[in-house]
């Protein structure tokens, strides 16, 4: 066993090492009263670092909204609570594994995906839909194909294999993220309302029980590790990358829902980030209770494991629980059913203190609640981003042709197919998916119908750099759009908020700026925000990622078989533009990869239109008048519009641009608050004298048809030369045959 006389000696050295700083472990000495031993200086170094206290961000998070009359559980448990009625409730959230997936990029991806689904299952839920958000660095970047590669086979390998399907997501590319991709994961999981459960212990001399697969070496300062940022020796930290197994994790969940189906559960949670110290000390601090561990109960797949790893270890597929003392032999006798590893590994004490025993020796005696209450809480200093000018249509160059342009963006790694990646993903298992990848929004049927689930991840980093705050409401916006879309009725978001070094105050006025924009759009869209995540120090060599404040939204719809999709139905049908355009080409993919510019100010977002507009088109679907839609975004309308042609086979014959605006900024153009809805041609003089009446723009911009995109006046653009244009990209990229 470990001798403590043999644990480092405490230098200034090992301390920063640990990531903390000397006014941190000064803190700690204040704390304790004395000189921490190798093993507390581990267990500060976990709970005090950026990954797990939010130190630098807690301060502003407090502004989002996260209470509606339908959240059962907002933020601060595993994962978020909504109700949906017939006691239903959906639990989710979403979270990053960044950098272990740029160091390894399959098992950091499949951990990801796994870890998530640990948090959803934790609270009593059945995973029934998982998503992702993905950003790769420059094609053109040596790494970035090997990255793509691994972290999608990473993703569909560990999804694919726990059964859960994967049914949405983003995945972009851009320089920014060459030396630090993001792999954000969300998780979406069906529970009874009245039987969630969560963190908190509760009663003095309960067994805490150990559960899942052995503890290895594998993940230690995994957490740690999140909160700093790359250099050239980011190889060197392959070791703290975690190892995941799926069909364990499957039999962790069978295993899970059946003790708390058979009421063995005080209180359950995840060993994620930090692992065991992380999950005792929660467990205990927030049922005002003490915590005692035995390691030498704890289940090893290594010999001679110290406390300090075995505290540390980030080994996944593990679960630690509270049970009902008398109901020990049967949860002990469900685990063992199902080939698990389950050890009473501790005890809740009154003493409000965290011990940590080993070979008969006190390895920690720390203040359990100070751990997490304690934490350093930085109000660091942030700038606004500068403003930057509004760019005018009337400045920017015309291309040669609109069908130019047109071919070559959506062939663009912006805008291509991403089928690639979601094909390598099952996303039918289980049977329940109604819209799989490709649309607005994934729909999923919730058991045998008739409600269902419509679920999208989104977010415009391009436009949250720009400005911020405008960018953090578009994000918002947009999941809640998509969702409209489909005819879904938007209720809750969970997010993950990608940054880079918070003590650079332009980084840090980036994530005030979003966070602000963010709580604005969640308060007026009624949008309240249940889970989420921070992710700080996406930075490499001192250059930071694009600002990425991912957002995972949720809505129910009451029928999924009414849900709307945004092919094309037959020919004949009027194609209308609901919303404003004024041709907005600031930060627009256009100006990008057309004219070859990043400039400008993004779009605004005019919140109260939004509302309106989505509801009034949420409105069209639950009648039946729409029988397509598809909001407005990358690329805009003449993007939107071939989207559905492509989706459907059936082309669009539309009129010219308006001799009011600019051509090229009318069709590809970002303004905000935009959706193209077909109608049956007896429909639309009811539909436009109806959103005249309440005010809602509205124009008929064309008619679906033939077997081309077709602008009066522009040469006609064949849908399967769009199509091929469209799916190409990608996979002869990822075969060699693109740059």
């Amino acid at each position: 066993m470990t001798d403590p006389m043999t644990e480092p000696k405490i230098t200034p050295e090992l301390v920063a090492s640990h990531g903390l700083k000397p006014d941190e472990y000064e803190r700690i000495l204040k704390l304790i009263g004395r000189e921490p031993s190798f093993t507390e200086l581990g267990i500060f170094s976990a709970m005090w670092n950026e990954h797990c206290s939010y130190k630098s961000s807690r301060i502003h998070l407090k502004g989002l909204p996260t209470k509606a009359p339908w959240v059962l559980q907002g933020p601060g448990e595993n994962a978020g609570v909504i109700d949906i009625g017939d006691n239903q409730a959906i639990v989710f959230k979403m979270e990053s594994h960044n950098h272990p997936s740029y160091i390894e990029p399959y098992q950091g991806a499949t951990t990801g995906v796994g870890g998530i689904l640990r948090d959803v299952f934790t609270m009593g839920a059945r995973p029934i839909a998982c998503l992702n958000a993905l950003s790769f660095g420059a094609p053109e970047h040596p790494k970035t194909r090997h990255l793509v590669s691994g972290v999608v086979a990473g993703v569909g390998g560990y999804g694919n294999s726990f059964g859960v399907p994967t049914v949405g997501g983003q995945t972009r590319f851009h320089t920014r993220y060459d030396g630090n991709n993001l792999v954000n994961a969300m998780a979406v999981g069906l529970a009874d309302a009245d039987k969630i459960f969560l963190a908190a212990a509760s009663g003095v001399n309960m067994p805490i029980v150990y559960l899942g697969s052995k503890t290895g070496r594998d993940g230690i300062h995994g957490a740690s590790m999140a909160s700093a940022e790359f250099d050239e020796d980011s190889e060197e930290k392959r070791p703290t990358v975690q190892v995941g197994d799926p069909f364990a994790e499957k039999l962790l969940l069978e295993a899970c829902l059946e003790i708390m189906a058979a009421d063995c559960v005080i209180a359950i949670q995840d060993m994620g980030a930090a692992g065991l110290t992380c999950s005792a000390v929660e467990m205990g601090a927030k049922g005002d209770l003490g915590v005692e561990l035995n390691l030498d109960a704890v289940p090893t797949r290594e010999e001679g494991m110290t406390a300090y790893e075995m505290m540390l270890s980030e080994s996944q597929e593990r679960m630690l629980m509270v049970l009902k003392p008398e109901k020990e032999k049967q949860a002990e006798d469900i685990f063992r059913k199902w080939g698990l590893d389950f050890a009473i590994v501790g005890y809740t004490t009154p003493t409000l203190r965290f011990v940590v025993k080993h070979g008969g020796k006190v390895m920690a005696d720390l203040p359990i609640k100070e751990l997490g209450d304690e934490a350093p809480l930085y109000d660091r200093p942030h700038v606004p981003s500068p403003a930057l000018p509004v760019i005018h249509a009337r400045d920017i160059a015309a291309p040669s042709s609109i069908p130019d342009a047109l071919e070559k963006l959506i062939g663009t790694p912006e805008l291509c197919s991403k089928r690639w990646v979601w094909e390598q993903y099952d996303h039918v298992i289980l049977g329940n998916t109604v819209q799989r990848p490709g649309g607005d929004a994934a729909v999923v049927r919730i058991e045998d119908g008739p409600k269902g689930l419509a679920m999208s991840v989104d977010v415009t980093p391009r436009y949250c750099e720009a400005d911020p705050v405008e960018g953090g409401k578009q994000a918002v916006a947009e999941a809640w759009r998509n969702i409209t879309a489909v005819g879904g009725r938007p209720l809750a978001v969970t997010d993950n908020l990608n940054f880079g070094n918070p003590e650079r105050p332009e980084i840090m006025g980036q994530l005030v700026g979003c966070l602000k924009g963010i709580a604005e759009a969640c308060i007026t869209l009624d949008f309240p925000i249940v889970s989420g995540n921070v992710s700080l120090y996406n930075e490499t060599n001192g250059r930071g990622i694009l600002p990425t404040p991912s957002i995972g939204g949720v809505g129910v719809l009451d029928d999924f078989t009414k849900s709307a999709t945004l092919a094309f139905k037959a020919p004949g049908e009027a194609i209308l533009l609901i919303g404003e355009t004024r041709g907005w080409l600031g930060q627009s993919v256009y100006l990008r990869d057309i004219c070859g510019k990043e400039e400008g100010a993004p779009p605004p977002v005019d919140l109260a239109t939004e509302k309106r507009n989505g509801d009034v088109v949420r409105g069209m679907i639950h009648a039946g008048t729409a029988t397509a839609v598809h909001d407005v975004a990358d690329g805009g309308l003449l993007v939107a519009l071939t989207e559905m042609a492509m989706a459907s086979g059936i082309g669009a014959k539309l009129d010219a641009a308006p001799s009011s605006t600019v051509p090229h900024a009318w069709w590809f153009g970002e303004d905000q608050a935009r959706y193209i809805v077909t109608v049956a041609e007896d429909q639309l003089l009811t539909v436009l004298s109806k959103l005249k009446n309440v005010a809602v723009p509205c124009v008929q911009i064309g008619k679906t048809g033939g077997h081309a995109v077709a602008i009066a006046g522009e040469r006609a653009v064949d849908i399967k030369a769009l199509v091929h244009a469209h799916e190409s990209w990608l996979p002869n990229y990822m075969s060699g045959k693109a740059s």
